[in-house]
């Protein structure tokens, strides 16, 4: 079964990339004419460049992923297929939003209820059972939902960096699957994702050619949490928050800095900790070999988190990963050594 398993979830993985990177290339002239991200406060780039490429992203999860669905995994076609139209209609809330921006309220009903009806598909899952009643949970699992969505759009701000996030976990997580720790369609639409990403990553390379936009970055952020909170839900929430930790700390950390500086949060900037590292002498390929190396040592101590038992060396392991995340951060932080030299 594992080698049958694994040969499926290849041949997803494969075809992915190559209806990803077929279709980028099919509607590339198009974006560069009608879909052209210009540079702001926000941006890393300085010239105006096309954005889009999660359509094709997308459209390779949802084919090469549904047929594995269906081959592999039929029963788990219906509450896929609830994710699916989530996802497609967050990419068409983000695809308005690349064209003329949206005000917040209607973009954000949109996105809690697109995530409401992605918690439902995934099943009766309890995270905190003796401690919080169902609907306070539901509810605050939506709101955490939501933030997971937006701060993958938020971290999409630098070539290759939601390249370097998402290969490492979704490849852990259809990992998780052979493991049997995950559903098969859970591993499949992972695997999917994986290679989705990296049909896109050769034009998403520095200096990119091409960006996901909200299009992409949003339905991708919904993925993810869906697949996540599937993991956790299967008894595996230190792995499930080892997996997205970079992520997580990045956004939030910013959030509440932000926030204590009395900043206008829903304005766009320049705070993250990868684009202040960029702004400290960093180069756009050492933030992101960075954060791949992280997501990998973090993916590491996600799987030892499914192999052991007990809570203290789960614990151990999850201290572990918050302090490389620390590290990481607090390097992105400061200039780098050899630039500080040359300033001083």
């Amino acid at each position: 079964m594992t080698v049958s398993l694994l040969a499926g979830l290849t041949g997803v993985g494969l075809a992915a990339a190559g209806v990803s990177a077929a279709l980028v290339r099919l509607l590339f002239p198009l974006m560069q004419r009608y879909a052209l991200a210009r540079p702001n406060a926000r941006s890393s780039h300085r010239v105006p460049t096309p954005q889009g490429g999660g359509i094709a992203v997308l459209a390779a999860v949802l084919a090469a992923g549904g047929a594995g669905v269906w081959i592999l995994a039929p029963a788990a076609l219906l509450p896929l297929a609830v994710v699916a139209v989530a996802a497609v209609a967050l990419a068409v809330v983000g695809a308005m939003d690349d064209i003329r921006p949206l005000p917040v309220l209607p973009r954000l009903a949109i996105q809690i209820g697109a995530v409401a009806f992605g918690l439902i598909a995934a099943g009766d899952i309890r995270l905190f059972p003796a401690i919080l009643p169902a609907p306070v949970e539901f509810v605050l699992v939506v709101l955490a939902g939501v933030w997971f969505v937006n701060l993958v759009n938020f971290m999409d701000g630098l070539d290759w960096i939601t390249v370097a996030e998402v290969v490492p976990v979704t490849a852990a997580l259809a990992a998780f699957t052979l493991m049997g720790a995950l559903p098969i369609d859970v591993g499949i639409v992972a695997v999917g994702l994986c290679g989705a990403m990296i049909g896109f990553a050769p034009f998403n390379r520095p200096v990119a050619r091409l960006f996901l936009g909200d299009v992409g970055s949003l339905p991708i952020g919904l993925i993810l949490g869906f697949m996540l909170y599937r993991l956790a839900g299967g008894g595996h929430l230190a792995a499930a928050l080892l997996l997205p930790l970079y992520y997580l700390a990045d956004a939030t950390l910013t959030l509440l800095l932000r926030l204590k500086r009395g900043e206008k949060v829903w304005q766009a900037h320049r705070s993250h900790f990868y684009q202040r590292a960029t702004d400290n002498g960093f180069t756009v390929m050492d933030v992101v070999g960075t954060v791949f190396a992280l997501n990998l040592g973090l993916a590491a101590l996600a799987t030892a988190a499914l192999l052991v038992d007990g809570p203290l060396v789960t614990a151990g392991l999850v201290v572990a990963g918050i302090g490389a995340v620390a590290v990481v951060l607090a390097r992105f932080s400061r200039p780098r050594p050899a630039l500080a030299g040359r300033r001083g």
